[in-house]
């Protein structure tokens, strides 16, 4: 395996402080559609305390699942070298996954190395992180201190009996919101709140998650129940459409359209109209957003995917193993996006129900959100 000392590139001081780590700019990437590559989401484990019915049940991720043994997962410095070739084609984001990324050990090391990259110009990256809350209450202020910019936390019911059902372990919903807290106390706003809705299952509780998070600084964000993998059973008419989302809270909670922030956004923002906040929708079914899709995606053993829903990755981990220099490593990569024409989402309404099953996907705990 290639070690540390080798890969490290040289040390600059210009702009990006003293310690920060960077290489020149490789070149800003485009694929096929004229897309740039932006984000980055890293999953750092394939393990998860949850068994969540819509990515990990436990009718496939049992007692006898197999997963990833240790020296088949990217280590640190490999994780970090990925991250630091992708900031010199244009990366300015980093988002850790998985699973779970708090069941991997050390990450606190691995967000303080992630936090001494620089851009080009000398900017540090955003690091965001999401989890689903279980050991945040313990970890929020030690993952501040590492560097990580903000956190992302699912949260699919208020409901302790439909959440503990969802999770399928029989978590309490009191201890996800007491990390939640914790994560806003240590400074990683704001904190945003992902729901999925499955209509049947807590499709009923979006009213109710508004009313809660309304006049708070959580973030809200409503994402329609996806097909990724094949593990989760998905059904069309299980998704209820973000427009019907938004049209039942603003029959209560008036909310008007917010424009982006930043190109490239996952969610439609709307703000409270009375000033409590805003809300976000996530519409990867009924509204496709893949024209302006600019993230990547590297799995737990080090595979690079070009899209949530593809059906096979790029094997980096080879590469990284195999004695590769930072300059071929980063053609690789740059060459990779340069044939990226995925778009899914965009498809998806014109394939038969036996088309879409037909479809080889990767699970989402294998490749991260």
């Amino acid at each position: 395996m290639t070690s540390r000392s080798s890969v490290d590139p040289p040390r600059s001081n210009g702009g990006a402080g003293i310690g920060a780590l960077r290489l020149p700019a490789t070149g800003r990437l485009s694929d096929r559609r004229g897309r740039p590559l932006r984000d980055l989401r890293i999953s750092v484990t394939d393990r998860c305390n949850f068994r969540c019915v819509y990515c990990m049940p436990k009718t496939v991720f049992g007692r006898d699942y197999a997963f990833l043994e240790r020296d088949e997962m990217l280590d640190f410095d490999e994780i970090t070298r990925l991250a630091r070739i992708a900031a010199a084609h244009g990366v300015e984001k980093l988002r850790l996954t998985g699973g779970e990324p708090l069941l991997r050990r050390g990450i606190e090391d691995l967000i303080s190395r992630l936090a001494e990259l620089r851009t080009p110009d000398g900017r540090p990256l955003e690091i965001a992180l999401t989890t689903n809350g279980a050991a945040l209450a313990v970890k929020a202020a030690a993952l501040k201190a590492a560097g990580l910019t903000r956190v992302t936390v699912s949260l699919d019911s208020l409901d302790d009996d439909v959440f503990r059902a969802m999770n399928d372990v029989g978590f309490p919903i009191a201890k996800v919101l007491d990390g939640m807290d914790a994560a806003r106390d240590a400074g990683l706003g704001p904190v945003k709140v992902n729901m999925v809705v499955k209509r049947g299952m807590n499709d009923h509780e979006v009213l109710p998650m508004a009313r809660h998070f309304h006049g708070t600084p959580f973030s809200l964000r409503f994402i329609e129940y996806m097909d990724v993998g094949t593990s989760n059973g998905w059904s069309l008419d299980e998704v209820v459409p973000s427009a019907e989302i938004v049209e039942q809270i603003h029959r209560e909670l008036p909310l008007e359209p917010v424009g982006e922030l930043v190109p490239g956004e996952t969610a439609a923002r709307w703000r409270y109209r009375d000033g409590g906040g805003e809300i976000g929708v996530i519409s990867s079914v009924t509204q496709a957003f893949c024209g302006t899709c600019n993230r990547a995606r590297i799995s737990t053993d080090g595979r690079l995917f070009t899209c949530l829903f593809a059906s096979e990755g790029h094997d980096l981990r080879a590469l990284l193993r195999g004695g590769i220099d930072d300059d071929e490593l980063a053609a690789a990569m740059g060459a990779i996006w340069g044939r990226r024409d995925d778009r899914y989402s965009e498809v998806r309404a014109g394939l038969t129900p036996e088309l879409r099953g037909a479809r080889p996907k990767i699970e989402m705990s294998y490749i991260g959100g």
